[in-house]
């Protein structure tokens, strides 16, 4: 990979897709809609969530685990490390998950993190629409600054 591909490939918004079996239907409809402006990204999502918005949309996109089986685990890691800039979890607030502890906690890591989130359809469109989405500056202070490498004399 050249310095330009590296560059680019730094400059796509990272983001996470998440959606409950209740909601997978939904969120897949959106990523197809929105298929143009998700290409421009680097994705991550869920298993069985993945595995559909790939076989709607044709994107790439890097498959996690289930969000029972870690999957959301993955994710809550991702966000504290800095590696996403935007998460789209479509989540059912009204079925009882037998992972909940695992629901709350990435969304309270998401806050935490400072990691803008959209729960349904409407906040996705706007967060999706954003000038700010595409933003290199938002974009570049995201990201975590490189560690400084103390040398011995």
């Amino acid at each position: 990979m050249d310095t330009i591909e590296a560059l680019h490939v730094l400059s796509l918004p990272r983001v996470a897709l998440i959606a409950h079996d209740t909601c997978k239907d939904d969120l897949t409809e959106w990523a197809y809609y929105n298929r143009g402006t998700l290409a421009r990204c680097a994705l991550h999502a869920t298993g069985t969530t993945g595995q559909r918005i790939f076989e709607a949309t044709g994107l790439s996109i890097e498959r996690l685990l289930s969000g029972p089986a870690g999957g959301d685990a993955q994710v809550g890691a991702m966000l504290a490390e800095k590696r996403l800039d935007y998460m789209i979890f479509f989540w059912d607030p009204l079925t009882s998950q037998p992972h909940d502890v695992d629901v709350k906690a990435l969304l309270r890591l998401a806050v935490l993190c400072n990691v803008p989130t959209a729960c349904n359809r409407a906040t996705a469109d706007f967060l999706i629409s954003s000038p700010l989405f595409f933003n290199p500056e938002v974009l570049r202070n995201r990201r975590p600054t490189p560690a400084l490498t103390l040398m011995s004399p």
